[in-house]
């Protein structure tokens, strides 16, 4: 391997960790206002897992907007990023609650991350053209 591509590869290992951070971030704000808005509104129980997809796919989507820099293969890192988040916040939020529950709900989550992060990906790297 050149120097060239090893720097390269650097450039989308950092590029795909600055959009983690950032996304986990967004993440957490978006979950603790979330939870205030419910509490103060009484929002039914059954609408937390709409609200829940809602705020992963705000946080793949503006973490990409803000992190991904590099002008080739948005697709390509949006679904790396996308399922790369949903993989950490499961394990995040699995520790937090006590409990790991593998089942189709996160398979869906995995394909929300997928498709969001494809999506973002593609207009992320287009808005900086």
């Amino acid at each position: 391997m050149s120097k060239t591509q090893s720097i390269g590869i650097n450039r989308y290992f950092f590029e795909q960790l600055r959009a983690l951070v950032i996304s986990l971030i967004i993440t957490f704000v978006l979950v603790l206002l979330s939870a205030l808005i419910i509490k103060i509104f009484s929002i039914p129980t059954e609408y937390i897992c709409i609200i829940n997809q809602i705020i992963k796919g705000v946080a793949v989507f503006l973490s990409a907007l803000f992190s991904f820099r590099l002008p080739s293969k948005g697709f390509i890192r949006g679904i790396i990023h996308g399922i790369v988040y949903i993989l950490v916040t499961f394990v995040l939020f699995s520790v937090l609650g006590g409990s790991f529950s593998f089942g189709i709900s996160l398979l869906n989550d995995i394909t929300l991350g997928a498709i969001t992060g494809l999506l973002s990906g593609i207009f992320a790297v287009n808005v900086r053209k």
